[in-house]
């Protein structure tokens, strides 16, 4: 039996406006997710990230609870206008809040991997376009200047965009993030100004620092619902607009083919200098996992093709099927297409329906320890398979605020309590300290069957 490697990643990982809370406190200026979050209609049930899991005030209980699990890495974002309220100025206060908590973490022996950007940017910048605007390469090229001047001598692993496929996909095409906008056509030229800043964080961080850099990208395979022909086809395209469009562009310099098609007239003609630009060397690449699709053909959608229910599937709160061994294929395929880049998952994870209060400690979610199993063997399989995987990162460390689905689901090891913000360990978190302190070992006692 394989067992993982030496020096792996144990990790959980959070954003912050998704626990924070306080995001106006001490300096801070409002995000694009504070007003929209307070704008009717767009958040379920009127949610907001005002108090979430209030990290702000509370970070060090929740490091306690780090060490707990056993983890020895975290992975956490930076608030863009806790540390640049306007977009430009400097609040020292944001940084000391970041600051101190990444004394903590190493304190734990616990690595600090710091993703500069994961949804959340200065409202004032919203403002001036966001992502359509093109000097927004540089302003994000000024804001991780600033991080890593204030972090960079102790943080050792920087991850530049959380997927900046949802932001594009989410918030230009169907409007249900920030900006709220629905057009292929500014989808597209998002995304391209979103690779771009990447690409200049990563120039940026090369000038003076030299530890890790990288991207995080959400990956799910796509299947077609049938072996027509146009399902086929309908199946490529989604896996050419869901999971090759970042990578292609981060790691080969190109984007897909597919594109044009999928886009149509909409698909901007965009100057191959400037993406062959966007292949910068970078360190690892960062794989969010939860699911797969199976899709068909479908003209009437936006993009031509429209996801189908699996008849039988296991699926979780959010309608997701539950489908570990995607995970192995989606790690062997990443390898397949780029070569050995190391990987870590940045992000895995399961919501289900957990009680708004905890009876006890620990709070039973069978059906999340059972996710949380499966998972984990099919990433020991990739390691077994020879993907040089570095590191896995549960999502998430506590349950929080779920964007547009506000508090309605729980993703957490941790159960939060929100009336009284009460943290209780789950089980899902003592298997996975079980897991952490048995180097996975303990993965080979099968898990009860919990469907």
């Amino acid at each position: 039996m394989t067992t993982f490697p030496a020096g792996f990643l144990w990790g959980a990982a959070t954003s912050a406006y998704q626990i924070e809370g306080s995001p106006l406190a001490d300096g801070a200026g409002p995000s694009n997710w504070h007003r929209f979050s307070h704008t009717p209609g767009r958040i379920l049930n009127g949610d907001t990230g005002d108090v979430a899991c209030d990290h702000y005030r509370r970070w060090a209980e929740d490091v306690d609870l780090m060490s707990r699990l056993g983890l020895n890495a975290y992975r956490f974002s930076l608030a863009w206008s806790r540390i640049l309220p306007d977009g430009r100025r400097v609040n020292p206060a944001g940084i000391d809040f970041y600051s101190r908590l990444v004394d903590r973490l190493l304190e734990r022996g616990i690595v600090p991997a710091v993703t500069l950007h994961h949804w959340d940017m200065p409202a004032s910048l919203e403002d001036n376009g966001a992502w359509l605007d093109r000097d927004v390469v540089n302003r994000f090229g000024d804001f991780a200047d600033v991080a890593f001047e204030a972090l960079a001598d102790r943080v050792p692993m920087w991850m530049t965009i959380n997927e900046p496929w949802v932001i594009m996909d989410a918030g230009y095409l169907y409007g249900v993030h920030p900006p709220g906008l629905r057009g292929r056509r500014e989808a597209a030229i998002a995304s391209h100004h979103l690779l771009l800043a990447h690409a200049e964080a990563v120039r940026r961080y090369r000038g003076n620092w030299h530890e890790q850099i990288g991207l995080v990208v959400n990956l799910e395979p796509k299947d077609p619902a049938t072996d027509r022909p146009e399902d086929h086809e309908a199946a490529r395209h989604a896996h050419a607009y869901n999971n090759l469009y970042h990578l292609d562009a981060a790691l080969l310099g190109r984007y897909p083919d597919e594109l044009a098609v999928v886009f149509g007239a909409d698909w901007p003609s965009f100057d191959p200098a400037e993406i062959q630009s966007i292949k910068e060397p970078i360190d690892f690449v960062g794989v969010n996992y939860y699911t797969r699709k199976v899709v068909r053909h479908d003209p009437e959608a936006v993009l031509g093709y429209s996801p189908v229910e699996v008849p039988g599937a296991w699926t979780m709160a959010t309608g997701w099927e539950v489908h570990p061994p995607s995970l192995l294929r989606t790690l062997l395929e990443v390898r397949e297409r780029y070569g050995d880049i190391p990987l870590y998952i940045t992000e895995n994870g399961s919501a289900f329906q957990d009680p708004d209060t905890a009876p006890r400690e620990p709070l039973e979610d069978p059906l999340r320890v059972r996710c949380l199993r499966d998972h984990l063997l099919q990433v020991r399989m990739a390691i077994e398979r020879g993907v040089d995987l570095r590191g896995y990162f549960a999502w998430s460390l506590l349950d929080n605020f779920e964007w547009s689905n506000g508090y309605s689901l729980r993703f957490g090891l941790v159960h939060v309590d929100y009336a009284t913000q009460k943290r209780t360990m789950k089980a899902s978190g003592v298997c996975y300290a079980d897991v952490i302190r048995t180097g996975g070992t303990c993965l080979a006692t099968p898990g009860a069957d919990a469907r």
